[in-house]
């Protein structure tokens, strides 16, 4: 690590160091890390193994902490300021280390921590009343691929092209500091520290408030089951950080309710109100709940949905999980019996989606056969799977959510697990006909559900998203068997060539955004940005409201949904994902028109703006016509 010289020096300094006592926590605005207060800077470490701890200021000395019970260490010096940097040293030991609880890591996390004045930016959202679920259309972006540059700078330069589409809230994925020139973010090691790759800490609040200003929010996707295993210190300091009772397909488990379990949650607790409060960050994402081991009656995930709601003070923030045993409590409330998250990634959607869209369903898209009445059920249900058996894991999955409300399943067609896992990072419309990507876009976009796009999605990026992990030596060609190794349960890639390392520089550049492309494929914008508007104005589709939904098949590949509208302003969905259908009539009572209305035809996917082939001539009372691979809208006049 570092050998920080002249200790002889350092500990004549800090002899006269002009020093407060140590302050309790409650002093602080958070547990851990180091906080500036413009008369100095009071450090707080958790080493419970340790017998003494000090922080060693380059350029000024080392100066030793206080042991408090419970396994801190504390202590406020004088003329210790924001920008200065520093590492920890652990009882009498040569190498040094950074805070597991940094603010920054200016040369990445092998590197000093940097003390950060999160008080000090100017921010200028007072009037941001933060998000609520309903309404809300998400946006998954990486920040290293978002842009050419790379950067949370040029990230906010684009924030107006989402707005005028119609997205209304980004979710960010991982940006705590890990090792390499590039990464998904899931790899974190500190998970104060904003990742130095894309710009200062004040460059992120900078985009979250520029944000605010167009009206968009922005949540932050966080990693709470797992830590990276490259430039994590976390065990010099305590082994219980960790917990050898469960298993975690990552790395060790982390470890929130064993012995000595009082530091793990700590760090997490103040983390999760850290983005909130000091970044303004409009809520959170919860990576791989399911291995976030703890037990039910203190389980973790409700102290970490609270402390973001502290932290975001008087403005309102959501709480989205991802969670791939789809247990429904975690999106009921405390007084439920549940966690108290907002929402809950629904994955079952986007598989019967791929399945239908591609007609392929192999691995972990076995279960799923893409056919209409999974649609029906998805639009009324949610989760398909609630609790009954699932063959590919030869175990039952899920747990009855039939009281969750439509806004709090997250329904998706892409995301960045799912266009890698493709093996060459391919967008779903590069796996699909044009007229049947339109058709499962107008479903996605039109359901009462919450829709999530992913970063390019708007304008048919042509750009992959590929795994890439920038990790050295033996670590690196582990993780690249451990690629090859997953994606061989898809039997068209186990020995597929032509794939790109993770580490290969390649394969991270070609994931870059070409933003040439929205100009040059305006039809696919004009799609997204005219189903938002409708999703958001329609009264009948901008409702969201529990059990106002039902639907029939009507084809092998055919379906329809009708969303029923307070006034009898009902409307109709109809998906036809196969070839045309006639339909001289049709034995299904949904789809007849309200008393003394009739069907009139208000949206269709073949609309030559959107690239279809036209618009045909609707008229209900004469059967009806759907176009193949397209989609229309109904609506009762």
């Amino acid at each position: 690590m570092f050998t920080f010289k002249h200790r002889g020096l350092a500990k004549m300094l800090n002899t006269i160091e002009t020093r407060h006592g140590s302050p309790s926590a409650a002093a602080r605005r958070l547990a851990v890390g180091a906080e500036p207060d413009g008369a100095g800077t009071s450090f707080r470490v958790w080493a419970p193994d340790r017998r003494a701890v000090s922080a060693c200021i380059e350029g000024v000395g080392e100066h030793h902490l206080s042991r408090e019970e419970g396994g801190y260490f504390s202590g406020h010096f004088r003329g210790i300021a924001a920008g200065m940097r520093y590492w920890i040293r652990l009882d009498e030991d040569e190498t040094l280390y950074p805070d597991p609880a940094s603010r920054f890591q200016p040369d990445g996390p092998h590197g000093a921590s940097e003390i950060v004045d999160g008080s000090a930016f100017a921010w200028t959202d007072a009037g941001w009343p933060g998000l609520t679920l309903k309404g809300q259309v998400v946006y998954e972006m990486h920040s290293g691929t978002f842009t050419p540059e790379g950067t949370w700078t040029s990230a906010a330069e684009k924030l107006p092209l989402l707005r005028d589409v119609g997205i209304t809230c980004i979710e960010m994925m991982p940006i705590a500091e890990f090792p390499g020139r590039f990464g998904w973010g899931y790899d974190g090691v500190n998970l104060f520290a904003p990742s130095h790759l894309y710009g200062r800490p004040d460059d992120l609040r900078r985009f979250v408030a520029s944000a605010h200003a167009l009206g968009m929010g922005v949540i932050l996707d966080v990693v709470y089951n797992h830590f990276g295993p490259d430039g994590c210190y976390l065990r010099s300091y305590a082994e219980s950080y960790f917990t050898p009772a469960y298993e975690n397909e990552w790395g060790d488990a982390i470890n929130f309710h064993g012995e000595d379990a009082g530091g793990a949650r700590d760090l997490v607790i103040a983390n999760a109100r850290y983005w909130t409060e000091e970044f303004h960050f409009d809520g959170l994402r919860l990576d791989a709940t399911q291995s976030i081991n703890d037990l039910p009656e203190t389980h973790i995930l409700r102290e970490v949905a609270q402390a973001a709601r502290d932290g975001a003070r008087c403005r309102s923030i959501i709480v989205v999980a991802e969670n791939e045993r789809q247990e429904a409590r975690l999106a009921r409330g405390i007084e439920s019996g549940g966690y108290g998250l907002d929402a809950l990634w629904n994955d079952d959607f986007h598989h019967s989606a791929a399945v239908a869209m591609t007609g392929h369903n192999p691995a972990y898209y076995s279960d799923h056969r893409g056919t209409p009445q999974e649609f029906v059920s998805a639009a009324k249900y949610g989760f398909l799977f609630q609790g009954q058996r699932y063959a590919w894991q030869g175990q039952p999955r899920g747990t009855p959510a039939l009281d969750l409300e439509p806004p709090q399943f997250v329904l998706f067609l892409e995301n960045h697990d799912q266009v890698a896992n493709s093996g060459w990072g391919r967008r779903i419309h590069q796996c699909t006909s044009p007229g049947r990507m339109r058709a499962f876009t107008a479903l996605m976009l039109l359901l009462p559900g919450t829709p999530m796009l992913f970063q390019g999605q708007e304008f048919g990026s042509s750009r992959p998203f590929r795994y890439f992990a920038d990790h050295e030596g033996e670590l690196g060609k582990s993780v690249e068997r451990g690629r090859k190794e997953f994606l061989a349960q898809f039997p068209h890639l186990a020995d597929a060539p032509g794939l790109a390392a993770p580490g290969d520089p390649a394969a991270f550049e070609a994931c870059k955004l070409d933003w040439t492309e929205l100009e040059r494929n305006r039809d696919i914008v004009a799609l997204h940005r005219d189903l938002i508007a409708m999703r958001r104005t329609d009264p009948v589709f901008a409702a969201q409201v529990p059990r106002a939904l039902d639907g029939a098949e009507i084809g092998e590949q055919a379906f329809l949904l009708r969303f029923f509208g307070a006034r009898g302003d009902d409307r109709i969905l109809l998906v036809n994902y196969g070839r045309d259908l006639n339909l001289e009539s049709l034995a299904e009572p949904l789809i007849a028109p309200p008393v003394d209305r009739r069907w009139q035809l208000i949206w269709s996917s073949e609309d030559p703006r959107y690239g279809g082939s036209g618009i045909a001539p609707f008229d209900a009372e004469d059967g009806l016509f759907i176009p193949g691979d397209a989609a229309l809208v109904l609506s009762g006049v």
